[in-house]
């Protein structure tokens, strides 16, 4: 959590934090405006002090309303500075951001870096200001971000945020089920009023349409595929397939709010009008394994504890996992989840990778999400649902849906 902060800086030596960017889709900058329309803006967090936000002077009404102590970029005269630095405008930048930590007294100690810019003027602009500032160390950060760090906890308000886009999202999964099921059949494909066949690029349209009329963004896509491409985890699916009965679909959903806020992540396999045997044999395992994931899950348990006990279940089945064949593409090939919040995918990790601190602690909000694979054999199958480690240690599903394989066609 933001409170968190402080503690976290200062157990990785950190004296600042400077976020630089947009304060849309840009996590770093929404974790501390909220969201708020900056085109362009620099955070500095100091450790132990309230950050202060720099932005340009047309949008210091928007600044302002982020409730941070603010800074205006004008005061800063770039065009003299450009004119000193002999028309060079990485010079000149350089030294407006020598200007702007020097008022903020920061002209040694250790600083990190985050936000969304041109990974080359990134470069240009922080290795000058290293070399224009030798006192001050800027940090590189990669998996032990402490910004991750802190993220991988929630407060009551992010937790609210996440638990609306959980409504948002299930409402729009409940209206791709009836678009489905209340289609016409013709030769086993879903048809529409003039028999043409409903492709996966009809739904996705439809999936956009939905999300943006609730007030959400679909910034990362949507999976949402058929037959074999349901056996590759991450295959979005070919929008020129048509969606036919008796076919697993695995429909992996993760809006955002509008402009790049909170995410939530949730996943339901389906067969439109019957599952054959085979369909529903892998559907019941992945079911049995879900179920008994979520009845283990406990607070101050390490993450990777579940995906080893993931795998020895699957196992069990008789599937191959990525424990004991890294390379398998078949079977349990992916780690049983991740976090959630201002990314899609943050900390606290499932993955061989994590660390101690990656761990179901209060406040954590992860997904759960087995699954099986068999591309060669046409099918795939996962379930997947947000969950929350409250403060009273109890789990949360924060939307709640049905786990249904099977949806019946009404048209």
């Amino acid at each position: 959590m933001k409170t968190d902060l402080d503690r976290i800086m200062e157990e990785h030596d950190l004296d600042a934090i400077l976020v630089t960017g947009a304060a849309q889709h840009n996590p770093a900058m929404v974790y501390f405006t909220g969201n708020g329309h900056l085109s362009q803006a620099d955070l500095v967090k100091q450790r132990g002090n309230e950050p202060v936000l720099f932005s340009n002077s047309m949008e210091r009404e928007e600044a302002a309303r982020t409730g941070l102590a603010t800074r205006n970029l004008s005061d800063y005269r770039f065009p003299d500075l450009l004119k000193q630095a002999n028309g060079n405008f990485l010079k000149a930048t350089i030294q407006r951001y020598q200007k702007m930590l020097a008022d903020l007294g920061l002209n040694s100690g250790r600083m990190a870096v985050y936000g969304m810019t041109d990974a080359g003027a990134a470069y240009s602009i922080f290795t000058g200001l290293r070399g224009a500032l030798p006192g001050l160390e800027i940090v590189a950060e990669l998996d032990d971000s402490v910004l991750l760090l802190a993220m991988a906890t929630k407060d009551e308000a992010e937790i609210e945020r996440i638990r609306k886009m959980g409504r948002i999202t299930t409402q729009v999964v409940g209206q791709v089920a009836d678009f489905l099921t209340s289609q016409k059949v013709k030769d086993d494909t879903l048809v529409d009023h003039e028999g043409y066949p409903i492709t996966i690029g009809d739904v996705k349209k439809q999936i956009n349409i939905w999300l943006m009329e609730l007030g959400a963004e679909n910034p990362e896509g949507t999976i949402f595929s058929i037959g074999r491409d349901a056996g590759v985890p991450h295959s979005a699916g070919n929008p020129d397939d048509p969606m036919k009965l008796g076919q697993t679909i695995i429909f992996d959903i993760f809006p955002c709010e509008a402009g790049g806020g909170y995410y939530y992540d949730f996943t339901r396999t389906w067969c439109l009008g019957y599952a054959p045997d085979e369909v529903q044999s892998l559907y019941d395992d992945v079911y049995s394994v879900y179920q008994q994931i979520m009845s283990e899950l406990k607070v101050n348990r390490p993450c990777p504890e579940y995906q080893r006990r993931t795998c020895q279940l699957f196992e069990e089945r008789g599937h191959a996992t990525i424990q004991t064949n890294p390379q398998t593409v078949e079977g349990y090939v992916h780690s049983l989840g991740h976090g959630v919040g201002l990314h899609v995918h943050e900390r606290p990790w499932f993955r061989s990778n994590a660390v101690p601190a990656d761990s179901l602690v209060p406040g954590s909000v992860v997904t759960i999400e087995p699954g099986l694979y068999y591309p060669e054999r046409g099918m795939g199958v996962r379930l997947e649902d947000t969950v929350w480690a409250r403060p009273d240690g109890k789990m949360e599903v924060l939307a709640d849906y049905p786990l249904d394989l099977v949806l019946s066609i009404k048209g």
